[in-house]
């Protein structure tokens, strides 16, 4: 308990309400508190600024609460250095669960020092934040809504996913429309195909033989008309981020140099972590925060397998997505790394580990605001050669070979 904080306010934030308790030094030196309650309207929560500032109080802790702990946070940030716990740090003392008693508990945790704050970006950072997740959720429900097309075709014994790789491509969308204006012949329908899907036309007119009918007719119609609107929401948004995060262009542009990292995931990252990497003492500490990396599990000399700790489920999304992309492309440290884990552990962790890799390498390009530099496909063959080639060896060796080396001339 090194350190301590003179003044002081644990805060207890409910739906309605807000408990405070204040602690702060009487005039014979003593430990004093005070608690209130306030309500959560804006007005009452400036009620609670002003008695804090009356108390002269510099640190402000408290629960991070589901969304409740947004509104106190964001109107005190600016004439306090505000901290928000994780819940999980402070369980409190068995037998003393009240919200008074709760608000103590926090106040005398954040005297003492006993929890760190945990990051909250910058109001533009928030704000574009808000943007990349509420897009990635219109993303999701439009996936969502093509697979209940699919399940809608299907039923009605249209197969036409079963040839066009998109059912919502150009030739699929005029098949579409074709059967809700009432056309049901197979061969007028399989002939609206276009490009390299004629070449399938045979394939076509099986595929869409069906028993299509009216109520199939009204769900795929509702559905499409969803999809357009989703498509169409989808865009404005972009067009908003773009406005956004136009400031942070730069960084945008140096994110993407990685491997397996397109605009939209370049966009995710620096919502979910910032451009601001002085925020984490090190890129260690990121990835910890950003649970991708391996939990520590030791006891009584015994070392376990740590699950990775949860963090941000954005951020963990965007880059297990690059890390799949990564692991697609040719002669690159993120494929060669993702093929040495893969060997060992499997794909789920190999991704993980790529994720990881590729979160290491954002915090160092935001700090140095430098390009990403790859170390090349042959990078783990090439660090400790005369380790590969006894590894190769041994390989050999077990699949009953035996082997002499000789030096190329």
């Amino acid at each position: 308990m090194d350190k301590f904080i003179e003044r002081c306010v644990g805060l207890d934030v409910h739906r309605d309400s807000v408990t405070a308790c204040v602690r702060f030094p009487d005039d014979n030196g003593e430990r004093r508190q005070e608690i209130r309650t306030f309500a959560t309207t804006t007005a009452e929560l400036l009620a609670l600024r002003d008695w804090l500032a009356a108390y002269q109080v510099t640190v402000v802790g408290m629960e991070s609460t589901g969304v409740y702990w947004k509104a106190p946070f964001y109107l005190l940030e600016e004439d306090f250095t505000c901290w928000l716990i994780n819940a999980q740090h402070i369980k409190i003392v068995p037998g003393r669960k009240t919200d008074v008693k709760d608000a103590e508990w926090i106040c005398q945790l954040v005297e003492h020092g006993l929890v760190r704050p945990s990051f909250v970006p910058p109001p533009p950072i928030r704000d574009l934040r808000d943007l990349t997740r509420y897009r990635k959720a219109l993303i999701n429900e439009r996936t969502r809504a093509v697979q209940r097309l699919e399940k809608v075709l299907q039923d009605a014994g249209i197969k036409l996913s079963s040839v066009a790789s998109k059912v919502l491509g150009v030739s699929g969308r005029a098949m579409l429309e074709a059967l809700l204006a009432g056309s049901t012949d197979p061969e007028a329908l399989a002939d609206l195909a276009k490009g390299r899907l004629r070449s399938k036309i045979p394939a076509l007119k099986e595929a869409l033989r069906g028993y299509f009918r009216a109520h199939h007719a009204v769900m795929v119609g509702e559905i499409l008309a969803h999809v357009d609107y989703l498509e169409e929401a989808i865009e404005r948004l972009s067009v908003e981020i773009e406005r956004v995060i136009a400031p942070f262009s730069r960084q945008v542009m140096l994110l993407d140099t990685i491997p397996g990292v397109e605009r939209r995931t370049a966009e995710a990252i620096i919502a979910e972590i910032g451009v601001d990497m002085s925020r984490f003492p090190s890129d260690a500490h990121l990835a910890s925060w950003a649970g991708m990396c391996p939990g520590n599990n030791d006891s009584a000399g015994k070392h376990r397998t740590g699950k990775t700790r949860k963090g941000s489920k954005s951020l963990r999304t965007a880059l297990v997505q690059a890390a799949n992309a990564a692991a697609r492309t040719k002669n690159t440290y993120l494929r060669a790394l993702y093929q040495r884990i893969k060997s060992r552990h499997g794909h789920n962790k190999a991704v993980v580990a790529v994720g990881h890799s590729m979160l290491v390498a954002s915090f160092h390009i935001l700090s140095k605001e430098v390009p990403y530099q790859d170390l090349g496909g042959d990078y783990f063959q090439t660090r400790d050669t005369d380790a590969h080639i006894r590894r190769l060896v041994r390989q050999l060796e077990r699949l009953g070979q035996k082997v002499n080396l000789e030096p190329a001339a």
